[in-house]
């Protein structure tokens, strides 16, 4: 074969449409079968906010109450095959934003509990207070100094942390009221 007659072929190859290999649908399929298994992973109302068929949702429902066994392997792949006829990437988008929702609420609650943590510990320092009172400006400073207070004596005399956890709960309604 000359070099003239390859490129013709090779020119002819570029005009079709672009041919998945075989190793590129299984990827995809994989993709599809592991999306299936986060939706197994979603609470009933995160998945009630998903574009989700009929038949693929009872599938789901069913793999939640099965044993962690042969049925269960059956089972995801059954979703995985009704995912392929689903809307793969706005479901894959959904679940990003419950992720990224996740992350922003975890990223809250870390910071509340810091902020407890440093009002417990600074028994002098009154920074964190004037912190959380300049973030919050309808705190009961009263309530929260009585609630610092009885967290410190907590932990002097080694209690179960009670106050600690009123004094997180408070802080959280002030982040929720915001």
């Amino acid at each position: 074969m000359n070099e003239d007659n390859f490129d013709n072929i090779k020119n002819d190859d570029d005009d079709e449409d672009y041919i998945i290999s075989r190793s590129q649908k299984k990827r995809d399929v994989e993709a599809l079968q592991t999306l299936g298994e986060r939706l197994v992973d979603l609470k009933p109302a995160q998945l009630d906010k998903l574009p989700l068929e009929e038949t693929l949702r009872d599938a789901v429902d069913k793999a939640k109450g099965m044993p962690h066994r042969s049925a269960l392997r059956r089972q995801m792949q059954y979703i995985g095959k009704l995912m392929r006829f689903a809307d793969g990437e706005a479901i894959a988008e959904a679940i990003e934003r419950f992720d990224v929702t996740k992350e922003a609420h975890n990223k809250v609650f870390h910071k509340l509990e810091k902020w407890r943590d440093r009002l417990i510990a600074n028994t002098t320092d009154s920074t964190m207070l004037d912190v959380i009172i300049s973030e919050y400006p309808h705190t009961d400073i009263q309530h929260m100094r009585q609630l610092i207070r009885n967290a410190q004596k907590e932990v002097e005399q080694n209690k179960p942390p009670a106050a600690a956890r009123k004094l997180f709960k408070y802080l959280r309604e002030l982040e929720e009221s915001q």
